[in-house]
């Protein structure tokens, strides 16, 4: 056997030694640095994947040139060069990860079809599902809410649990923390990030070492970024790639520095700057780009406060939020049970490679270097629609009264001024006027939830604090507002308990209502049919405040209008005052003993009172005493689970799991074709700010939508249907509910005539022009053998990296979306499926090109297929009339060239495993 080629840069591996005087070998990024002298100066996360590229450069997949351009990366650059990096693990939450593990199944369906081993098909990298996406508020305010939840979604989601435990058994490197533990993200940081790894075949005396990077499958994955792990989310199309022994690609990015100085007065959160450093970094159009934290400011945040501020980089539209490993960090993995040579080797690692420590300013060559003074952070919130829209505490209820009346494009409800103060009785059950009222600004639903903020100890016990004093005060929580607390992990139930804080959040209804991501996913729970009913009838514009980091239209509940991101003592207060047009700067929170005003400084904990609880926080053994159970003691529910067994999934009949159709006629040589399309129809025509919520099935399933008639056709009640999250598993749910979203605008259907334009999933279909659902139309378009395209404005596919916004797309028949921006995410994604990705240049839209909808279209690719190319769009009138312009394809990279000729990337990647 010949021998493998030698290492272009074997004089980079050097040996480092840890405190107690154990070695590993490294590869030296400072070795690297007399070659290339730059290297010294580069971003702390452009040297840790510098490191990845350097380690793997084996003179295939990763070349000596990728090391050489990435250590001569300039600040202001043209950014042309391609980075394979290949990432240490991958993490998955269920809703993303069940279609991951589906396709995983079908290829190895295909494997064993065409005479191959099933376990040619198997991750190369550890791959780590958190079940945390799959609970429900449905119970809450009551001390059996966590185990009422639990029960309902083990009942609902019982085949897809089969599931996991079939992928468990079936594959040697994928493991599963099953539901109750907590958010996948605080999982990440409590307990899989281990510092840094060695490879599982590396028994060599003295090992190779190397840092912790990943990629996974929810777009927070950044929080881990808070503790220096370069890492960020992908679609699922992407993660499966990179599991399966791909690089992940991206070009060379722009690192914007961040320098923090000063420090946050008193009453002053980690919410409220981590939605200061949103508002910044959205002005600063940071999309696609590093951002990393520098300077005295960076230094002095706590690792949870840095994570929180990592955690919102989807938000402010980053690749990451990236904070460097410091004395902070080694502090962070003690506290939180890492063994001590776990710790003493990731300190002496970082060390050795010159990346321990804060850099001051002046140490590195950022692209732009922005700056924040923490002192000058103050008490906010942000919405009703959007994270990035920050509202100072003291303006929210002048803001909301503005927006009432406001044009939708404006960010507003579009109702006359004169209904803002209307109050409305509620029924009770029985149907008559109870004595309860609600109106406009009212809260309906006040949730400490999600990744962001729910496992930041100084937020949490800061809203115990709150709770207790409020209690103490005699304040009490509106009757109309639905409360919920749903912890990060369960390590802050017990730090909330031995504060002796958990009785006082209850008492005002913030019971436990189940550890996972819930109100901020659409899985808030439905409100009391009196509530909804009230709603519906008066077109209220009622509120939701959440601890949370996405609050897009339709997202919270379909019938909130209005939705607010907040630090958890801020929804505790919210609730108490139940409107957001209570100025709880100037106005009384409410009344207390005797009547007497309580205002919100009377209740906000002080610095003191929060550090002296955060001692019950870090707790080394509590934390290995939790995770331990991972494994000894999954639960009870979890344990009663019987999956399948076997090395191939015999897809059992269920509308939960299907065999996806991504393989079918699959051939080893890919099928060649002209990349251009000709004679598209056009599906719909979208403005600014199409998220991939208002693409990708999310939240509840309607009766009277595709999904749903699908579902009751195959026989599933309406109590039965669970969310789309839990559906992912299927296609033909999937498929059904893409662009399905209530609150999408198809601005190919003319408004009514008040200027109102109608929401939910339809288009027109042409010829003829017949009002009918998307889905329905793709499938009359499709049977004709008819292409379809869709148009889109200003960051087209913000928002959660969800592989369905693209497969959707590409199951719909659409070939190709043009659009004036693309979310970085997303824009991959498309290209993974086959999809053309094409943005307009200059001042061009399809606003500026007259579009009606009824027009035909056709993609004009000159030669052959190159990455962000000039193509041609041309533009056939009913009239007779045509129409040209030029768009740039957003094939951005060779890579994804071959992943589009292939007609995406599963069955690019399939076939290299199953030719080698």
């Amino acid at each position: 056997m010949a021998n493998a080629p030698a290492h272009a840069f074997a004089s980079t591996l050097k040996t480092f030694k840890t405190a107690s005087g154990k070695s590993g070998r490294y590869w030296s990024l400072k070795e690297l640095a007399k070659q290339y002298p730059s290297v010294e100066r580069l971003p702390v996360s452009i040297r840790i994947v510098l490191e990845s590229v350097l380690r793997n450069c084996d003179g295939q997949k990763v070349l000596p040139k990728h090391v050489e351009e990435l250590a001569r990366w300039a600040p202001n650059a043209e950014r042309i060069d391609e980075i394979p990096f290949v990432v240490t693990r991958v993490v998955l939450q269920d809703f993303t990860g069940v279609p991951l593990l589906a396709d995983l199944a079908a290829m190895r369906s295909v494997a064993a079809k065409l005479g191959k081993s099933p376990k040619t098909i198997e991750p190369l990298v550890p791959v780590d599902l958190v079940v945390d996406h799959s609970v429900m508020v449905d119970h809450y305010g009551t001390p059996k809410a966590l185990d009422l939840n639990m029960k309902l979604e083990f009942q609902r989601n019982n085949e897809r649990y089969q599931f996991m435990k079939w992928g468990m058994q079936a594959f040697d490197t994928f493991g599963v923390v099953p539901p109750g533990f907590g958010i996948v993200h605080q999982v990440n940081l409590e307990y899989f990030a281990r510092g840094v790894y060695k490879s599982a075949s590396d028994d060599a005396e003295v090992p190779v070492y190397y840092p912790d990077s990943l990629v996974g499958t929810d777009s927070h994955t950044t929080m881990i970024n808070g503790v220096g792990v370069v890492g960020w989310g992908v679609g699922g199309i992407e993660a499966e790639a990179a599991m399966l022994g791909q690089p992940v690609y991206m070009l060379t990015p722009d690192v914007v520095g961040f320098e923090l100085t000063g420090k946050l007065r008193e009453g002053v959160t980690a919410t409220d700057l981590v939605l200061y450093v949103t508002a910044i970094l959205r002005a600063e159009k940071v999309v696609g780009k590093f951002v990393e934290f520098f300077g005295p400011g960076a230094a002095s945040i706590a690792v949870p406060d840095r994570a929180t501020i990592g955690n919102m980089a989807p938000e402010y539209g980053a690749t990451m939020g990236f904070f460097p490993v410091d004395e902070m960090t080694v502090a962070y993995f003690e506290g939180t049970g890492r063994t001590q040579e776990e710790v003493e080797r990731f300190e002496a690692y970082y060390k050795a490679q010159g990346l321990f420590g804060m850099p001051a300013p002046g140490q590195i060559d950022y692209t732009k270097i922005v700056k924040l003074d923490l002192g000058t952070v103050s008490p906010s919130l942000a919405g009703p629609k959007r994270p990035q829209d920050r509202i100072d505490l003291g303006q929210l209820s002048t803001k909301f009264s503005e927006l009432f009346s406001k044009p939708n494009d404006a960010n507003g409800f579009n109702q006359p001024a004169e209904r803002l103060k209307m109050r409305y009785p509620l029924a009770t059950a029985e149907g008559t006027p109870g004595g309860v009222t609600i109106g406009n600004g009212d809260v309906l639903i006040a949730a400490i939830t999600s990744c962001t903020n729910t496992s930041n100890p100084s937020v949490m016990l800061a809203a115990g604090l709150l709770a207790k004093k409020a209690v103490e005060a005699g304040l009490t929580v509106k009757p109309h507002v639905k409360t919920s607390l749903a912890p990060g992990s369960r390590i802050v139930t017990e730090y909330l308990e031995k504060a002796g804080l958990l009785p006082y959040l209850e008492k005002l209804g913030f019971y436990l209502a189940g550890y996972g991501c819930t109100t901020c996913i659409g899985n808030a729970g439905d409100l009391t049919p009196e509530i909804n009913d009230a709603i519906v009838k008066n077109d209220l514009v009622g509120a939701a405040v959440l601890s949370g980091n996405r609050n897009f239209e339709a997202r919270i509940h379909p019938n909130l209008k209005a939705n607010f991101l907040a630090s958890p003592p801020l929804v505790v207060a919210f609730a108490i005052a139940g409107n957001v047009m209570v100025d709880l700067m100037s106005e009384p929170v409410g009344k207390g003993r005797n009547g007497q005003d309580v205002y919100l400084g009377d209740i906000w904990p002080t610095p003191k009172e929060i550090d002296d609880n955060l001692r019950f926080a870090m707790n080394a053994k509590s934390f290995r005493a939790n995770y331990d159970k991972v494994k000894t003691d999954p639960g009870k529910f979890w344990s009663s689970i019987k999956g399948t067994t076997g090395q191939v999934y015999d897809w059992p009949a269920s509308t939960y799991i299907a065999e996806p159709p991504f393989f079918e006629g699959f051939k080893m040589e890919p099928h060649a074709a002209d990349p251009g399309i000709r004679g598209a129809r056009i599906m719909a025509l979208f403005g600014d700010s199409i998220t991939t919520d208002h693409i990708s099935p999310a939240g509840s399933i309607k009766e009277s939508s595709p999904a749903g008639i699908w579902l009751k056709a195959n026989g599933v009640a309406k109590a039965d249907f669970n969310s789309y999250g839990s559906r992912r598993g299927n296609h033909d749910v999937m498929m059904r509910g893409t662009f399905a979203n209530v609150r999408i605008k198809n601005l190919m259907i003319p408004p009514d005539v008040n200027g109102t334009q109608e929401e939910g999933g339809l288009t027109l279909f042409q010829p003829g022009g017949e009002k009918m659902f998307i889905y329905d139309a793709a499938m009359k378009y499709i049977a004709q053998g008819v292409p379809t395209v869709v148009f889109g404005g200003e960051e087209y596919g913000t928002g959660s990296s969800r592989d369905w916004a693209a497969k959707g797309t590409q199951l719909l028949g659409i070939k190709a979306v043009v659009a004036r921006s693309f979310e970085r995410i997303h824009r991959a994604n498309l290209v993974g499926m086959g999809v053309l990705p094409l943005q307009f240049r200059g001042a061009d839209s399809w606003q500026t090109l007259g579009l009606k909808g009824d027009e035909k279209i056709d993609v004009v690719i000159g030669g052959e297929l190159r990455p962000q190319m000039d193509v041609k769009l041309v533009v056939h009138r009913a009239d007779g009339s045509h129409q040209e312009v030029t768009v740039r394809l957003r094939i951005d990279t060779p890579i994804e060239v071959d992943y589009y000729k292939h007609g995406g990337i599963l069955p690019f990647v399939l076939r290299q495993l199953l030719a080698a």
